[in-house]
């Protein structure tokens, strides 16, 4: 037998084969993120959000002599792009649970349904959020019969994510290693040797699981873009009363009050730090300043008395005798 005789001819054979696959692997990631592959529509005839493979990653249309797609002239689709949405609504309704059951109601006519729920508060604070998933295809439509349950749209956001790229590229790779598997199953075939048995099975086991991962990202984004994810709150309108309530926020007037206190404060502090600074010792030098001028004044002014000349002395009035 081959594998008898040259025991070392299989483990060849297995090597190549699976430097062939890599290569492959490597070679289709590269074209696929080339320029413009990731926008490439999917096959005809294919859905947005389908779940099935894409056959035809190339977006061209058939020729009449049965060659292929002619990939020369590809033609946008722009049906087939598979696109995940999700969006956010907060509406304001009249009364909490005649609005969830209504919009549920609307969703599942669509063909969506409800994937989770959250509820709090009673009365005037009751709160309710639910996260519907909805067929791409109804994305507007649901949205429409959203807004119309409320009395008040408070809030609307959305977001749109393109995979079709992603999705064309990890069907190419799929590919390619289902043919590295089919060439080690051909080779499995034919080896007799057990050490060389096992040295195929294991290529065959990691190809295998390689092939597993990348159809489980596949069929994760292809679920994405099928089913919408649209999460939708809803609140009551407050009262006049709770509004008032809602504006009074005693800790913050707390607040507020503290800062203008501290900021007069600041402001003496401050103003007493420039007079202990700047003008204390400004208003001692006037002072020394001007008690030597007085000084001054004062002895000048005892010397210039002191040289002045004697009165004359009156004379004495007469006395009657």
């Amino acid at each position: 037998m081959l594998s008898t005789a040259h025991p070392t001819l299989w483990r060849a054979l297995v090597v190549v084969l699976t430097l062939m696959a890599a290569m492959a692997v490597a070679a289709c990631g590269g074209a696929a993120s080339a320029p413009g592959a990731s926008m490439a529509p999917a096959a005809p005839g294919a859905t947005a959000g389908a779940a099935g493979p894409i056959d035809n990653p190339t977006g061209g249309e058939e020729q009449p002599n049965g060659q292929g797609p002619d990939v020369g002239n590809p033609r946008p689709a722009p049906n087939n792009l598979l696109i995940i949405k999700t969006g956010n609504l907060t509406l304001q309704v009249a009364a909490i649970d005649e609005a969830l059951a209504a919009a549920t109601q609307k969703i599942d006519a669509l063909g969506g349904y409800v994937s989770g729920s959250q509820r709090s508060g009673d009365e005037e604070s009751a709160y309710a959020s639910v996260t519907f998933r909805v067929p791409a295809a109804s994305w507007d439509d649901a949205l429409v019969s959203l807004r119309g349950l409320a009395q008040k749209v408070v809030d609307e956001r959305s977001s749109s994510d393109d995979v079709t790229g992603d999705v064309v590229d990890l069907a190419a790779r799929i590919k390619n290693l289902q043919a590295t598997e089919a060439a080690l199953q051909g080779v499995m075939t034919k080896a007799t040797a057990i050490k060389d048995i096992l040295t195929v099975q294991a290529e065959l086991t990691t190809v295998r699981g390689e092939i597993e991962e990348l159809a489980g990202q596949k069929s994760h984004l292809e679920q994405q873009a099928a089913f919408s994810t649209l999460t939708v709150a809803f609140t009551l309108k407050p009262t006049p009363v709770l509004a008032a309530q809602e504006q009074f926020d005693p800790a913050s007037e707390v607040d507020r009050a503290s800062a203008s206190l501290v900021s007069m404060l600041q402001g003496v502090a401050t103003a007493g730090i420039w007079f202990a600074i700047v003008w204390v010792p400004i208003l001692l030098f006037l002072a020394v300043v001007g008690g030597i001028a007085f000084a001054l004044f004062r002895r000048l002014q005892r010397r210039t008395g002191s040289d002045a000349p004697p009165a004359p002395s009156m004379p004495a009035a007469p006395t009657g005798a």
